[in-house]
Protein backbone atom coordinates (compact mmCIF):
# COMPACT_ATOMS: atom_id res chain seq x y z
CA UNK A 1 0.00 0.00 0.00
CA UNK A 2 1.66 3.75 -0.66
CA UNK A 3 1.41 6.31 1.45
CA UNK A 4 -0.26 9.32 0.73
CA UNK A 5 3.15 11.23 0.68
CA UNK A 6 4.30 8.85 -1.58
CA UNK A 7 2.14 10.31 -3.75
CA UNK A 8 3.46 13.92 -4.21
CA UNK A 9 6.35 13.52 -6.10
CA UNK A 10 4.28 11.42 -9.04
CA UNK A 11 1.73 13.73 -8.84
CA UNK A 12 4.49 17.15 -9.01
CA UNK A 13 5.41 15.04 -11.98
CA UNK A 14 2.54 14.21 -13.79
CA UNK A 15 1.44 17.68 -13.28
CA UNK A 16 5.00 19.45 -14.27
CA UNK A 17 4.39 16.94 -17.60
CA UNK A 18 0.64 18.39 -18.11
CA UNK A 19 2.07 21.72 -17.78
CA UNK A 20 4.75 21.64 -20.38
CA UNK A 21 2.07 19.36 -22.59
CA UNK A 22 0.00 22.37 -22.47
CA UNK A 23 2.70 25.07 -23.04
CA UNK A 24 3.55 22.95 -25.90
CA UNK A 25 0.08 23.05 -27.34
CA UNK A 26 -1.04 26.56 -26.53
CA UNK A 27 2.07 28.38 -27.38
CA UNK A 28 1.92 30.80 -30.27
CA UNK A 29 4.37 33.20 -31.36
CA UNK A 30 3.65 37.18 -30.94
CA UNK A 31 4.36 39.36 -34.22
CA UNK A 32 8.15 39.41 -34.25
CA UNK A 33 7.75 43.10 -34.20
CA UNK A 34 6.51 42.36 -30.03
CA UNK A 35 8.74 40.02 -29.56
CA UNK A 36 8.57 36.97 -32.22
CA UNK A 37 9.26 33.49 -31.29
CA UNK A 38 10.92 32.13 -28.16
CA UNK A 39 14.22 31.07 -28.89
CA UNK A 40 16.83 28.80 -27.80
CA UNK A 41 20.09 29.57 -28.09
CA UNK A 42 22.42 27.67 -25.98
CA UNK A 43 23.23 23.98 -27.64
CA UNK A 44 22.54 22.58 -23.93
CA UNK A 45 19.20 23.93 -23.44
CA UNK A 46 18.30 23.18 -27.26
CA UNK A 47 18.46 18.93 -26.36
CA UNK A 48 16.97 19.55 -22.99
CA UNK A 49 13.83 21.43 -24.04
CA UNK A 50 13.71 21.07 -28.00
CA UNK A 51 15.52 17.75 -28.31
CA UNK A 52 17.63 18.49 -31.20
CA UNK A 53 21.16 18.31 -31.86
CA UNK A 54 22.51 21.36 -33.11
CA UNK A 55 25.92 20.00 -34.46
CA UNK A 56 23.60 17.97 -36.77
CA UNK A 57 21.93 21.28 -37.96
CA UNK A 58 25.28 23.01 -38.46
CA UNK A 59 25.64 20.11 -40.59
CA UNK A 60 22.54 20.38 -43.05
CA UNK A 61 23.37 24.71 -42.53
CA UNK A 62 26.41 23.82 -44.46
CA UNK A 63 24.66 21.20 -46.82
CA UNK A 64 22.39 24.05 -48.18
CA UNK A 65 25.25 26.72 -48.78
CA UNK A 66 26.67 24.08 -51.39
CA UNK A 67 23.29 24.12 -53.03
CA UNK A 68 21.69 27.42 -53.64
CA UNK A 69 23.86 30.81 -54.00
CA UNK A 70 22.10 32.53 -51.10
CA UNK A 71 19.65 31.08 -48.41
CA UNK A 72 19.13 30.03 -44.85
CA UNK A 73 17.48 27.75 -42.50
CA UNK A 74 14.96 28.24 -39.60
CA UNK A 75 13.61 25.40 -37.57
CA UNK A 76 10.83 25.35 -34.61
CA UNK A 77 10.46 22.37 -32.35
CA UNK A 78 8.05 21.61 -29.37
CA UNK A 79 7.20 26.06 -30.40
CA UNK A 80 10.86 26.94 -29.64
CA UNK A 81 13.09 28.55 -32.50
CA UNK A 82 16.06 26.41 -32.57
CA UNK A 83 17.90 27.44 -35.66
CA UNK A 84 17.93 30.34 -37.58
CA UNK A 85 21.08 31.13 -40.23
CA UNK A 86 21.37 32.66 -43.57
CA UNK A 87 24.00 33.15 -45.90
CA UNK A 88 24.98 35.35 -48.64
CA UNK A 89 21.77 37.83 -49.67
CA UNK A 90 19.32 36.21 -47.46
CA UNK A 91 18.32 37.61 -44.25
CA UNK A 92 14.91 37.18 -41.75
CA UNK A 93 14.02 40.66 -43.45
CA UNK A 94 14.37 39.49 -47.25
CA UNK A 95 11.42 39.02 -49.66
CA UNK A 96 12.52 36.54 -51.47
CA UNK A 97 9.87 35.39 -54.81
CA UNK A 98 9.80 32.01 -53.14
CA UNK A 99 8.04 30.34 -56.24
CA UNK A 100 5.62 27.46 -56.40
CA UNK A 101 5.52 27.48 -52.81
CA UNK A 102 2.74 30.32 -52.96
CA UNK A 103 0.96 27.07 -54.41
CA UNK A 104 0.85 25.52 -51.12
CA UNK A 105 -0.54 29.26 -49.97
CA UNK A 106 -3.62 29.14 -52.37
CA UNK A 107 -4.50 25.54 -51.62
CA UNK A 108 -4.72 26.90 -47.63
CA UNK A 109 -6.65 29.80 -48.75
CA UNK A 110 -8.68 27.51 -50.67
CA UNK A 111 -9.32 25.56 -48.29
CA UNK A 112 -10.70 28.28 -46.26
CA UNK A 113 -12.70 29.68 -48.71
CA UNK A 114 -14.74 26.13 -49.12
CA UNK A 115 -15.88 26.48 -45.22
CA UNK A 116 -16.43 30.18 -45.00
CA UNK A 117 -18.15 29.64 -48.66
CA UNK A 118 -20.08 26.41 -48.25
CA UNK A 119 -23.30 27.77 -48.97
CA UNK A 120 -21.69 28.70 -52.81
CA UNK A 121 -20.34 26.00 -53.24
CA UNK A 122 -21.63 23.27 -51.57
CA UNK A 123 -19.85 20.34 -53.32
CA UNK A 124 -16.58 21.54 -52.04
CA UNK A 125 -13.29 19.70 -53.87
CA UNK A 126 -15.94 16.95 -55.63
CA UNK A 127 -17.26 20.67 -57.49
CA UNK A 128 -16.87 20.87 -61.05
CA UNK A 129 -15.71 24.18 -61.62
CA UNK A 130 -15.48 25.21 -65.58
CA UNK A 131 -19.21 26.52 -65.48
CA UNK A 132 -21.06 29.98 -65.75
CA UNK A 133 -21.49 29.93 -62.13
CA UNK A 134 -17.63 29.66 -60.76
CA UNK A 135 -15.31 30.29 -64.16
CA UNK A 136 -17.70 32.48 -66.88
CA UNK A 137 -14.35 33.34 -68.46
CA UNK A 138 -13.55 30.00 -69.17
CA UNK A 139 -16.55 29.64 -71.36
CA UNK A 140 -16.83 28.43 -74.59
CA UNK A 141 -14.98 25.50 -73.34
CA UNK A 142 -12.11 25.39 -75.64
CA UNK A 143 -12.02 21.57 -74.82
CA UNK A 144 -15.43 20.06 -73.73
CA UNK A 145 -13.69 17.58 -71.19
CA UNK A 146 -12.70 20.61 -69.13
CA UNK A 147 -16.65 20.34 -68.01
CA UNK A 148 -15.16 17.47 -65.96
CA UNK A 149 -12.39 18.85 -64.18
CA UNK A 150 -12.94 19.35 -60.28
CA UNK A 151 -11.60 21.66 -57.85
CA UNK A 152 -9.61 18.46 -56.29
CA UNK A 153 -7.78 17.83 -58.80
CA UNK A 154 -6.93 21.29 -60.03
CA UNK A 155 -5.45 21.50 -56.30
CA UNK A 156 -3.64 18.33 -56.79
CA UNK A 157 -2.65 18.57 -61.06
CA UNK A 158 -4.46 15.77 -61.84
CA UNK A 159 -7.04 17.98 -64.05
CA UNK A 160 -5.43 16.96 -67.25
CA UNK A 161 -3.91 20.26 -67.55
CA UNK A 162 -0.17 20.05 -69.39
CA UNK A 163 2.55 21.01 -67.50
CA UNK A 164 5.37 23.48 -68.16
CA UNK A 165 8.65 23.27 -69.60
CA UNK A 166 9.95 19.30 -69.54
CA UNK A 167 7.60 18.16 -66.72
CA UNK A 168 6.37 14.56 -67.34
CA UNK A 169 2.51 13.27 -67.43
CA UNK A 170 2.66 10.52 -64.36
CA UNK A 171 0.35 7.75 -64.89
CA UNK A 172 0.34 5.57 -61.66
CA UNK A 173 3.78 6.80 -60.81
CA UNK A 174 5.06 6.06 -64.41
CA UNK A 175 6.59 9.09 -66.22
CA UNK A 176 5.67 9.90 -69.74
CA UNK A 177 7.36 12.18 -71.72
CA UNK A 178 5.27 15.36 -72.88
CA UNK A 179 6.52 17.99 -75.48
CA UNK A 180 7.10 21.19 -74.18
CA UNK A 181 4.20 24.31 -74.62
CA UNK A 182 4.97 26.34 -77.02
CA UNK A 183 3.88 30.38 -75.97
CA UNK A 184 0.85 31.42 -77.53
CA UNK A 185 0.72 33.81 -80.77
CA UNK A 186 -1.45 36.11 -78.96
CA UNK A 187 -0.98 36.85 -75.27
CA UNK A 188 -4.29 36.02 -73.33
CA UNK A 189 -3.67 37.50 -70.31
CA UNK A 190 -3.43 36.26 -66.92
CA UNK A 191 -6.63 34.46 -66.00
CA UNK A 192 -7.34 33.39 -70.07
CA UNK A 193 -3.60 32.09 -70.57
CA UNK A 194 -4.25 29.58 -67.04
CA UNK A 195 -8.13 28.59 -68.20
CA UNK A 196 -7.02 27.86 -72.15
CA UNK A 197 -4.05 25.28 -70.91
CA UNK A 198 -4.42 22.83 -73.33
CA UNK A 199 -5.25 19.10 -71.90
CA UNK A 200 -2.67 15.82 -72.38
CA UNK A 201 -5.04 13.71 -71.22
CA UNK A 202 -8.40 13.45 -69.81
CA UNK A 203 -9.39 14.96 -66.62
CA UNK A 204 -8.25 12.36 -63.85
CA UNK A 205 -6.03 10.56 -65.66
CA UNK A 206 -2.76 11.63 -65.02
CA UNK A 207 -0.06 14.00 -63.12
CA UNK A 208 1.37 16.87 -64.54
CA UNK A 209 3.28 19.45 -62.84
CA UNK A 210 1.22 22.60 -64.29
CA UNK A 211 1.15 26.25 -62.40
CA UNK A 212 -2.32 26.75 -64.12
CA UNK A 213 -4.33 24.79 -62.28
CA UNK A 214 -3.90 26.29 -58.81
CA UNK A 215 -4.03 29.54 -60.90
CA UNK A 216 -7.33 28.88 -62.03
CA UNK A 217 -8.15 27.51 -58.32
CA UNK A 218 -7.38 31.35 -57.24
CA UNK A 219 -10.11 32.35 -59.56
CA UNK A 220 -12.55 30.78 -58.23
CA UNK A 221 -11.73 32.28 -54.90
CA UNK A 222 -11.92 35.25 -56.16
CA UNK A 223 -14.96 35.03 -57.82
CA UNK A 224 -16.80 33.19 -54.29
CA UNK A 225 -15.33 36.01 -51.98
CA UNK A 226 -15.07 38.92 -53.70
CA UNK A 227 -11.61 39.82 -53.32
CA UNK A 228 -7.94 39.42 -54.51
CA UNK A 229 -6.89 35.73 -52.85
CA UNK A 230 -3.41 38.27 -51.31
CA UNK A 231 -6.42 40.33 -49.86
CA UNK A 232 -7.88 36.94 -49.03
CA UNK A 233 -4.41 35.69 -47.16
CA UNK A 234 -4.27 38.91 -45.49
CA UNK A 235 -7.35 38.62 -43.67
CA UNK A 236 -7.82 34.71 -42.94
CA UNK A 237 -3.97 34.27 -42.39
CA UNK A 238 -1.24 36.73 -42.50
CA UNK A 239 -3.22 38.90 -40.35
CA UNK A 240 -4.43 36.58 -37.45
CA UNK A 241 -1.14 35.19 -37.36
CA UNK A 242 1.31 38.86 -36.69
CA UNK A 243 2.94 38.57 -40.43
CA UNK A 244 5.26 41.35 -41.07
CA UNK A 245 5.75 43.17 -44.36
CA UNK A 246 5.05 40.62 -46.76
CA UNK A 247 3.57 40.09 -51.10
CA UNK A 248 3.88 39.08 -54.04
CA UNK A 249 6.56 39.28 -56.86
CA UNK A 250 3.66 40.61 -59.27
CA UNK A 251 6.25 42.67 -61.13
CA UNK A 252 7.93 41.52 -63.85
CA UNK A 253 9.66 42.70 -66.93
CA UNK A 254 8.06 46.01 -66.98
CA UNK A 255 4.51 44.88 -66.56
CA UNK A 256 2.36 44.11 -63.42
CA UNK A 257 -0.09 41.08 -62.75
CA UNK A 258 -3.44 42.15 -62.35
CA UNK A 259 -4.01 39.45 -59.89
CA UNK A 260 -2.59 37.55 -57.00
CA UNK A 261 -0.63 34.47 -59.21
CA UNK A 262 -2.15 31.14 -57.79
CA UNK A 263 0.34 29.37 -59.24
CA UNK A 264 3.25 30.84 -56.74
CA UNK A 265 5.15 33.88 -56.10
CA UNK A 266 4.21 34.73 -52.64
CA UNK A 267 7.44 36.61 -50.72
CA UNK A 268 7.07 36.20 -46.86
CA UNK A 269 10.08 37.10 -44.38
CA UNK A 270 11.72 33.69 -43.08
CA UNK A 271 9.85 33.91 -39.52
CA UNK A 272 6.48 34.14 -41.18
CA UNK A 273 7.04 31.42 -43.42
CA UNK A 274 7.81 29.32 -40.53
CA UNK A 275 4.70 30.56 -38.46
CA UNK A 276 2.48 28.65 -41.60
CA UNK A 277 4.08 25.64 -41.42
CA UNK A 278 3.17 26.07 -37.34
CA UNK A 279 -0.29 26.82 -38.11
CA UNK A 280 -0.59 23.66 -40.00
CA UNK A 281 1.31 21.50 -37.74
CA UNK A 282 -1.42 22.76 -35.12
CA UNK A 283 -3.88 21.38 -37.56
CA UNK A 284 -4.77 25.28 -38.38
CA UNK A 285 -5.54 26.42 -35.19
CA UNK A 286 -3.77 29.74 -33.96
CA UNK A 287 -3.65 31.26 -30.72
CA UNK A 288 -7.45 29.82 -29.72
CA UNK A 289 -8.76 30.64 -33.11
CA UNK A 290 -9.63 27.68 -36.27
CA UNK A 291 -7.98 29.93 -39.03
CA UNK A 292 -8.25 26.77 -41.54
CA UNK A 293 -10.41 23.35 -40.54
CA UNK A 294 -8.38 20.78 -39.00
CA UNK A 295 -10.07 18.55 -41.59
CA UNK A 296 -8.24 20.58 -44.93
CA UNK A 297 -5.07 20.35 -42.60
CA UNK A 298 -5.09 16.13 -42.30
CA UNK A 299 -6.19 15.96 -45.95
CA UNK A 300 -2.64 17.97 -46.72
CA UNK A 301 -0.08 15.54 -44.99
CA UNK A 302 -1.95 12.33 -46.49
CA UNK A 303 -2.43 10.68 -49.95
CA UNK A 304 -4.83 12.26 -51.97
CA UNK A 305 -7.77 10.33 -53.72
CA UNK A 306 -7.62 12.95 -56.55
CA UNK A 307 -3.97 11.88 -57.17
CA UNK A 308 -3.36 8.66 -57.50
CA UNK A 309 -0.45 8.60 -59.84
CA UNK A 310 2.32 10.82 -57.69
CA UNK A 311 2.68 11.95 -53.80
CA UNK A 312 1.14 15.49 -54.46
CA UNK A 313 -1.99 16.41 -53.49
CA UNK A 314 -3.42 19.46 -52.51
CA UNK A 315 -0.66 21.20 -53.32
CA UNK A 316 1.67 19.35 -50.89
CA UNK A 317 4.18 16.59 -51.57
CA UNK A 318 3.36 13.71 -48.96
CA UNK A 319 5.83 10.98 -47.55
CA UNK A 320 3.26 8.15 -47.22
CA UNK A 321 4.84 6.10 -49.20
CA UNK A 322 8.28 6.39 -47.46
CA UNK A 323 10.36 7.83 -50.70
CA UNK A 324 12.24 10.38 -48.35
CA UNK A 325 13.73 7.71 -46.74
CA UNK A 326 15.33 9.35 -43.39
CA UNK A 327 11.92 11.11 -43.23
CA UNK A 328 8.88 10.07 -40.92
CA UNK A 329 6.14 9.21 -43.22
CA UNK A 330 3.82 12.15 -41.91
CA UNK A 331 5.84 14.59 -43.17
CA UNK A 332 4.92 16.86 -46.15
CA UNK A 333 6.40 19.97 -47.80
CA UNK A 334 6.19 22.10 -50.67
CA UNK A 335 9.47 23.08 -52.41
CA UNK A 336 9.57 25.83 -55.01
CA UNK A 337 12.12 26.71 -57.87
CA UNK A 338 16.09 27.47 -56.85
CA UNK A 339 15.49 24.52 -53.38
CA UNK A 340 13.41 26.84 -51.19
CA UNK A 341 11.04 25.00 -48.90
CA UNK A 342 8.00 24.54 -45.69
CA UNK A 343 7.94 21.31 -44.03
CA UNK A 344 5.42 20.26 -41.69
CA UNK A 345 6.47 16.82 -39.65
CA UNK A 346 3.49 16.36 -37.33
CA UNK A 347 5.15 12.82 -35.96
CA UNK A 348 8.14 15.30 -34.88
CA UNK A 349 6.10 18.39 -33.72
CA UNK A 350 9.01 20.09 -36.15
CA UNK A 351 8.20 23.60 -38.51
CA UNK A 352 10.76 23.62 -41.12
CA UNK A 353 11.65 26.27 -43.53
CA UNK A 354 14.39 26.07 -45.92
CA UNK A 355 15.55 29.66 -47.53
CA UNK A 356 17.32 29.31 -50.78
CA UNK A 357 17.28 31.92 -53.50
CA UNK A 358 19.13 33.42 -56.53
CA UNK A 359 20.36 36.88 -57.40
CA UNK A 360 16.91 37.48 -59.33
CA UNK A 361 14.54 35.46 -56.87
CA UNK A 362 16.08 39.03 -54.08
CA UNK A 363 15.32 41.33 -56.66
CA UNK A 364 13.35 43.80 -54.44
CA UNK A 365 11.65 44.88 -58.01
CA UNK A 366 9.87 41.89 -57.94
CA UNK A 367 7.68 43.17 -54.99
CA UNK A 368 8.14 46.48 -54.25
CA UNK A 369 8.77 46.21 -50.80
CA UNK A 370 11.66 47.85 -49.35
CA UNK A 371 15.32 46.19 -48.08
CA UNK A 372 15.70 47.65 -44.73
CA UNK A 373 18.96 45.25 -43.86
CA UNK A 374 22.70 45.44 -44.86
CA UNK A 375 23.48 43.12 -48.18
CA UNK A 376 25.87 40.43 -47.90
CA UNK A 377 27.26 40.52 -51.44
CA UNK A 378 30.06 37.78 -50.51
CA UNK A 379 28.69 34.94 -53.05
CA UNK A 380 27.41 37.20 -56.04
CA UNK A 381 30.08 34.99 -58.01
CA UNK A 382 28.89 31.38 -56.30
CA UNK A 383 28.65 29.14 -58.99
CA UNK A 384 27.37 25.37 -58.54
CA UNK A 385 29.97 23.03 -59.16
CA UNK A 386 30.13 21.19 -62.46
CA UNK A 387 28.30 18.18 -63.29
CA UNK A 388 30.49 16.21 -64.91
CA UNK A 389 32.76 12.89 -64.52
CA UNK A 390 35.12 14.44 -62.15
CA UNK A 391 33.03 16.42 -60.01
CA UNK A 392 29.60 15.09 -58.39
CA UNK A 393 28.61 18.48 -57.69
CA UNK A 394 25.93 19.32 -55.33
CA UNK A 395 22.29 18.01 -55.32
CA UNK A 396 20.09 20.64 -56.48
CA UNK A 397 16.58 21.68 -56.64
CA UNK A 398 13.58 18.44 -55.41
CA UNK A 399 16.64 16.36 -54.42
CA UNK A 400 18.83 18.75 -52.26
CA UNK A 401 14.58 19.92 -50.54
CA UNK A 402 14.06 16.17 -49.51
CA UNK A 403 18.19 15.41 -48.61
CA UNK A 404 17.99 18.57 -46.30
CA UNK A 405 14.41 16.90 -44.23
CA UNK A 406 16.53 13.76 -44.00
CA UNK A 407 19.68 15.77 -42.32
CA UNK A 408 17.17 17.89 -40.42
CA UNK A 409 15.25 15.18 -39.01
CA UNK A 410 18.51 13.37 -38.39
CA UNK A 411 18.61 16.27 -35.51
CA UNK A 412 16.26 15.10 -33.74
CA UNK A 413 17.06 13.48 -30.38
CA UNK A 414 15.06 10.06 -30.07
Amino acid sequence: MRHSWQLVPALVFTATLSLISAEKDSYFPPPDKDGGWRTLKDSAQIRKLAGMDVGRLDQAFEYEKETSQHGGLVVVRHGYLVYEKYFGKANREAHPDMASIGKAFTSVSTGIMLTEKRDLIPEGLETKVFTEKYLPEALPLDDPRKADIKLGQLLSMTGGLHGEGGNPGIVSGVDGKLEPLGRPATPLGQDLSALRTPLWTDPGAGYSYASASPHIASIVLRHLTGMEMQQYIQDKLAGPMGFGTWGYAIHRNGNTLPHTPGGGSIALRATDAVRFSYLLLHNGGWAGKQLVSPEYVTMLGKPSPYNPHSPMGLMFEQNADGHVFGAPRDAYFKSGAGGCAIYVVPSLDLAIYKMAASDSQLNPDLTGLPITYEIDHSRDSWKPLPHDQFHDGPVGGDDSVRRLLEMVVAGVIP
